[in-house]
């Protein structure tokens, strides 16, 4: 696989790119149950959030996928249709979910993600956060030492579009006034960042496992020396 240039901008993921939890998922979701009296463990919440993630369309009603009220009706089929709370205490332990993942001390910068983004801004690099998330992620990046670094972060939640969809991918790439040649995307899924890039017209990296047609770091440290420890 050729060296990737050095692009006029990164579009970055964000969760498993950037960003992730301290701990998973389902056990942040099996803690907040515990404390209302539900056993529970991290293994089997997680299995339920997953069939009620690939069950609940992009939109309920009026609230697209991880808005507050997408997020209301799936927190209300994990928690008591699949994992049995008592349907009191569903506000109690929505409210607190939503304030965990809120939160920036639920997550960590990943490691090299600082350097990664401060190097590349030295060197003229554009940044900016392409991202499935929900509008919480402003605050998270903030928290977590990135949004300084960024020029912005697109949120699927906010744009109602969500990768692998390439016009979000153009509606960044319109916000930094640059044509898709001179813009590259990294990221952690094959088809959400990089088929969606590719579509898009960017240039897809990965983090993660090798991906066939497409240039793939072990880690965001590899990233690093790729595209800056080479000629520009």
């Amino acid at each position: 696989m050729p060296t990737p240039r050095l692009p006029a901008a990164l579009l970055l993921d964000a969760g498993g790119t950037l960003i992730a939890e301290r701990c998973s998922r389902g056990e942040l979701y099996a803690r907040a149950a515990r404390r209302a009296g539900l056993a529970l463990d991290g293994e089997r919440a997680g299995e339920a959030m997953a069939r009620v993630h690939a069950e609940l369309p992009q939109r309920v009603g009026a609230h697209y996928r991880y808005t507050r009220g997408w997020f209301e009706r799936y927190l209300e089929l994990v928690l008591v249709r699949e994992l049995g709370l008592d349907p009191a205490h569903l506000g109690a332990v929505s409210e607190e979910l939503f304030a965990v993942f809120a939160d920036p001390a639920t997550y960590r910068a990943l490691p090299g993600a600082l350097e990664l983004c401060d190097e590349l801004r030295a060197r003229g690099v554009r940044l900016a956060v392409v991202s499935n998330w929900s509008p919480a992620l402003h605050g998270l990046l903030a928290g977590l030492g990135l949004a300084e670094r960024l020029e912005f972060a697109l949120v699927s939640a906010e744009e109602r579009l969500e990768k692998p969809d390439p016009e979000l991918f153009r509606r960044a790439l319109a916000r930094l006034a640059l044509e898709p040649a001179r813009a590259a995307h990294l990221g952690n899924d094959p088809v959400r960042d990089a088929a969606g890039a590719r579509a898009a017209g960017l240039e897809p990296l990965l983090v993660g496992p090798a991906h066939p047609g497409c240039a793939s770091f072990p880690d965001l440290g590899a990233v690093r020396r790729a595209l800056l420890e080479r000629p520009t």
